[in-house]
């Protein structure tokens, strides 16, 4: 559980360009901006808290046609 949670993280940070990747002749090395990555997993939490929300409320809800009754 804590590395799908960690690996979430990181795919979120991954895609908010919080991570970059730098080279040279002799080294590589990946970068990390601690505050672009906390803004874009707290932008992608929200983001899927919010999708998840919409997609549970939207299940409730039914567009059936009403049962008509003639006396």
């Amino acid at each position: 559980m804590i590395k799908l949670v960690l690996g979430v993280i990181a795919v979120l940070a991954l895609l908010g360009g919080a991570i970059q990747f730098e080279s040279d002749e002799q080294s590589w090395s990946l970068v990390v901006n601690k505050e672009a990555a906390l803004s874009s997993v707290k932008n992608g939490a929200i983001k899927i808290y919010d999708f998840s929300r919409d997609l549970m409320s939207s299940n409730g809800q039914t567009e059936g046609a009403g049962i008509i009754t003639d006396n």
